[in-house]
């Protein structure tokens, strides 16, 4: 949503509820975008970095082992280096 400036000085506090639940409010001049209105996002505390950390390796692990290249390269060429 564009908005001239001069009207977001009176709309100011339904223009924050907008953008506070993630609609894009960009304030304008004579028809030049000069600022967008967004919401602000909680830094990550270092406990919670660690825990998302701690989920992605749990998850790669559960996966099960990865092939080496030789036996991608094995799988998906012949023996002489074409395409299967």
């Amino acid at each position: 949503m564009n908005i001239p400036l001069p009207d977001a000085k009176m709309q100011l506090t339904e223009l924050v509820r907008l953008a506070e639940a993630g609609e894009e409010v960009i304030l304008t001049t004579e028809g030049r975008a000069v600022a967008k209105l967004v919401p602000v996002k909680p830094k990550l505390t270092a406990a919670e970095k660690l825990a998302i950390i701690e989920d992605i390796q749990a998850r790669v692990r559960a996966k099960g082992p990865h092939p080496s290249s030789e036996e991608l390269q094995a799988s998906l060429y012949d023996e002489f280096g074409l395409p299967k």
